[in-house]
């Protein structure tokens, strides 16, 4: 009878013991799925406001601009670029760290007016962003780029105008002298550095990658953001840019109405020829004299599209 007890207990405190794992179990996996979807909604979250701190910059700049970024807290941000369809989509990820951990990225934030260009990913507490006009040859939009106060470029060599604009600027991630250390070097038309400018032909090598440019505003594109991404907004600026021409086509069939003519319309329709076949940044060498050409008809006419 002793054994008979014996075993009857030692069952009881087993069945108790399984009970209790299972339960300890389910509480930790119900933890675990609450955390991770706490994470996946406080990175939309992040997200969203990033969207809205973002907003006031895409304002029509005449000139370029610098603007501090404060996310309070150790934040990645990934960009996604999307081409298709119309303007394309640009959408932001972000990952923070807390106790040590990456929380999951929420879901993104998707734009069709946004060009923003940025390492995949950057990261920090504090960012500065960097905005530039397009124009190609009118005015396309503002092109935005995000660096990571953990980021420091050091520009070796650099052309008289893009000295400048960085003493005039003064961002505090970017350096023309007394470079720190830890610096990425960008290189002009000089040398073997992390990233080199080539300025006679306009491309800049990067990660064993060739990125060509046309104007400042994309030469900084190619130094701030990796080739895939880059010409995944290369192509929708140039979606957008088409639009464009198709307004400035009508515009000069307006004024035209009102006996001022405009020299330079059968000049757009060809130059969106052009861009039709557009397919990525090694095509831009090819329509850059036709842009050129553009623009200084429009400036001396009396009649100016813009």
């Amino acid at each position: 009878m002793n054994k008979k007890g014996f075993l009857q207990i030692s069952f009881q405190w087993l069945f108790a013991i399984i009970v209790g794992a299972i339960i300890l179990f389910l509480a930790i996996y119900a933890v675990s799925k609450f955390s991770s979807t706490n994470e996946a909604t406080s990175g939309t979250k992040i997200n969203a406001q990033l969207s809205a701190l973002l907003n006031p910059l895409e304002s029509s700049f005449e000139t370029s601009k610098i603007t501090p970024l404060n996310l309070g807290t150790e934040t990645r941000i990934y960009p996604l670029c999307d081409s298709d369809g119309g303007f394309g989509i640009q959408s932001i990820k972000t990952s923070q760290k807390s106790f040590n951990k990456w929380s999951t990225p929420g879901i993104g934030s998707n734009v069709k007016n946004r060009y923003l260009f940025l390492e995949n990913p950057v990261q920090g507490k504090n960012f500065y962003v960097f905005s530039k006009p397009f124009e190609f040859p009118f005015k396309i939009t503002d092109l935005m780029y995000i660096i990571s106060e953990n980021d420091n470029y050091c520009f070796k060599n650099a052309p008289s105008n893009i000295k400048e604009e960085i003493i005039q600027l003064k961002p505090k991630s970017i350096f023309i002298e007394d470079c720190p250390d830890n610096s990425i070097k960008v290189c002009f038309n000089m040398g073997v550095c992390d990233i080199n400018v080539n300025t006679n032909s306009n491309y800049v090598q990067k990660n064993n990658t060739i990125m060509y440019f046309e104007e400042d505003s994309l030469m900084y594109a190619t130094i701030f953001s990796p080739k895939q991404y880059y010409e995944c907004q290369l192509n929708r600026l140039i979606s957008r840019e088409k639009i464009l021409i198709d307004i400035y086509i009508e515009k000069a069939d307006i004024i035209s109405n009102q006996k001022c003519y405009s020299s330079i319309k059968n000049e757009l329709i060809e130059l969106k020829n052009l861009l039709n076949n557009f397919r990525d940044s090694d095509d831009l060498s090819s329509i850059y004299s036709k842009i050129i050409s553009i623009n200084n008809k429009n400036k001396n006419s009396k009649c100016r599209l813009w």
